[in-house]
């Protein structure tokens, strides 16, 4: 069987132009807090975590869900880690993973 080695967190997929290399460690930019669901806290896709602060940083991380524990950034958090807003970071975020519809359907805005 051939050694198959696992793609590089920080290289982005083929099918996505090469992303900044900004970042191979948490930047503190809060979009992981913030685009994906969380269903161990009840957190819906594309709203910020209920725990996460203005600063970005998270409430409750000494006692936070192993989910959010064992969460490495990757070659996402280099693409919208230099944004500007969060928000700007989540539409993006939502937009990599093609999730803006199905974002603001859970968030009750119409699509």
């Amino acid at each position: 069987m051939p050694d198959r080695a696992l793609p590089e967190r920080f290289t982005a997929p083929p099918d996505h132009a090469p992303r900044s290399p900004l970042t191979s460690e948490c930047s503190g930019c809060g979009a992981c807090c913030a685009a994906p669901d969380i269903h161990a806290l009840h957190k819906p896709l594309g709203v910020a975590c209920a725990h996460l602060g203005t600063d970005c940083r998270c409430g409750i991380y000494l006692s936070r869900p192993a989910v959010c524990r064992n969460y490495e950034p990757d070659w996402v958090c280099g693409e919208v880690a230099p944004l500007p807003t969060l928000e700007a970071r989540v539409r993006r975020f939502l937009r990599i993973y093609g999730l803006e519809d199905e974002a603001a359907t859970s968030a009750g805005a119409p699509t």
